[in-house]
């Protein structure tokens, strides 16, 4: 498998943060209240006719497309939630993801070798996202790219890495990742990189 490792790259203009409400140690929610406007972030970032992305995608859906089934990923070191650096360590982000208005993003599963090395690697996404399908099985809907951030326990690089040309942001400063979605197995009508998808919901 060809490999397509990204630069880190500074970005050029600050982030605004975004207030949310983090459950410790087991999901993460968000309030209605909180979540500007950019929180679909990504959804106008690449023309969907753009060539250039539309093959980028194809790669990253050829790369994880055998990740549909759950025990292939797990096999591959996937696992529900974020293990962290505290004392004693905790095990976070492990509910479904949602917000009030927006919709959800679903259930993060973590690769914590990919994870490591504070770096991007456009075939290999650091978290692979599923949601629960219309028979109650979990069913992969996207992927996302995720960097630790300053604040974050290890700690990584405070400025913001790029992944398809554009830079990832922070979407929960409780938890501090540099974050990336791509919905490239479930259509998003807030865009294919926002991040939640007013098409999930969580049980």
């Amino acid at each position: 498998m060809r490999k397509m490792t990204r630069t880190l790259t500074a970005m050029s203009g600050g982030l605004v943060a975004v207030a949310v409400i983090v459950a410790a140690a087991t999901g993460v929610t968000t309030s209605a209240a909180d979540v500007p406007d950019h929180a679909g972030h990504g959804s106008g970032v690449h023309a969907a006719d753009d060539a250039t992305m539309q093959d980028e995608l194809a790669q990253v859906r050829r790369a994880t497309a055998r990740f549909h089934d759950l025990d292939t990923a797990k096999a591959a070191g996937y696992e529900l939630g974020w293990v962290n650096g505290a004392t004693p360590p905790a095990r976070i982000i492990t509910n479904c993801v949602a917000n009030p208005t927006l919709g959800a993003m679903g259930y993060h599963y973590f690769n914590a070798e990919l994870m490591a090395d504070n770096a991007v690697n456009l075939l290999e996404p650091e978290v692979l996202v599923y949601a629960t399908g219309d028979d109650g099985e979990l069913e992969l809907v996207a992927v996302e790219w995720i960097v630790r951030g300053p604040n974050t326990l290890p700690p990584g690089p405070a400025e913001a890495p790029s992944v398809l040309g554009t830079p990832m942001h922070i979407l929960v400063p409780a938890v501090g990742f540099h974050i990336m979605h791509a919905w490239i197995w479930k259509p998003n009508p807030a865009g294919m990189f926002a991040d939640f998808n007013p098409d999930v919901t969580c049980p």
